[in-house]
């Protein structure tokens, strides 16, 4: 894991109301020490799973976004680029060269675009989920942008626990550096329903709320109970997470491999009202991103409809 001043050196996340006091606890130990495989199950990758996801291309989609912001919502889109990679498990860094103690990861980008009044809102999260074995996700890593300021959170699992840093615009905010129980990530849903959605946790579970959320509401980061629903209809599957709170997030997706995502939703009460956010599917393709920084290659994001 970098040190604390390459975290001030990234753009960070925010939004311009003011933060409430949080409650996380911190890191007694400066000093984040390596992570700890425990004796963890084999995570069983069926075939179908293998021949897409070990293609040499990443999965792009684009979706048609309603951000809820401020009391209204906002038209924008959210970008997810899966892709599998090599993931140096000591740094929590993607691997530049082959070594054994490397694992291999299902790496989700996540990004949101839109507008609230005449100033642009700018997320993304990257959330890497362990393919050799069982395993809540490594690490998860949020930036926001807007015009009032800039956040950045990360979340590092390491002993059993997972170690956070926040850098934040606001005072009462940041700059942090704390640890809370390990759990399940919300940001790692879509991660594990691409491999499986029929082996999600279902029932009374312990979830940590995403950190898009988190941020964009101020609240502390702490592990909450919840209740988790699969549901099949027809082609679909439908997972759903509702929070003590009255949160509630839901996916629907495919119901055969790849187990594309076809949309989500978040709601949750704000200012006496329910705030809802959808995304919906509007365009996918596959291909090698990374090779494709020329010009000649602008005509993929029409491709996508960005």
């Amino acid at each position: 894991m970098k040190t604390i001043p390459f975290f001030l050196s990234l753009l960070l996340f925010v939004s311009c109301n003011a933060p409430n006091s949080d409650t996380e606890s911190p890191v007694a130990n400066n000093e984040l020490s390596a992570a700890v495989v425990n004796e963890a199950p084999k995570r069983n990758l069926s075939p179908e799973f293998k021949d897409y996801w070990y293609a040499g291309v990443a999965e792009i989609s684009n979706y048609e976004l309603k951000q809820s912001r401020y009391g209204e919502i906002r038209d924008g889109h959210a970008v997810l680029i899966f892709v599998t990679e090599p993931f140096d498990p000591n740094d929590q860094v993607k691997a530049d060269q082959e070594q054994e103690s490397n694992r291999s990861v299902l790496k989700l980008n996540a990004t949101r675009d839109f507008y609230t009044g005449i100033y642009p809102y700018k997320i993304m999260s990257s959330t890497f989920l362990p393919l050799d074995l069982e395993g809540n996700a490594i690490k998860v890593a949020t930036s926001i942008q807007e015009w009032c300021g800039h956040t950045y959170m990360q979340l590092n699992n390491r002993n059993d626990k997972y170690e956070c840093v926040l850098f934040s615009y606001f005072q009462k905010e940041g700059n942090k550096e704390f640890a809370i129980d390990n759990a399940m990530l919300e940001n790692q849903i879509p991660n594990q329903l691409r491999v499986d959605p029929e082996l999600m946790p279902t029932g009374n579970i312990k979830i940590i709320p995403s950190t898009e959320y988190l941020r964009l509401t101020h609240n502390p980061t702490e592990v909450l109970n919840a209740t988790a629903t699969l549901e099949k209809q027809d082609d679909q599957f439908m997972y759903s997470v509702e929070y003590e709170n009255g949160r509630k997030v839901s996916y629907t997706l495919e119901s055969s491999s790849p187990f594309q995502i076809l949309s989500w939703s978040e709601e949750y009460p704000d200012r006496g009202n329910i705030a809802t956010t959808t995304a919906t599917l509007k365009k996918t393709i596959r291909t090698p991103y990374w090779n494709q920084n020329s010009n000649q290659y602008s005509v993929l994001r029409d491709s996508l409809g960005l």
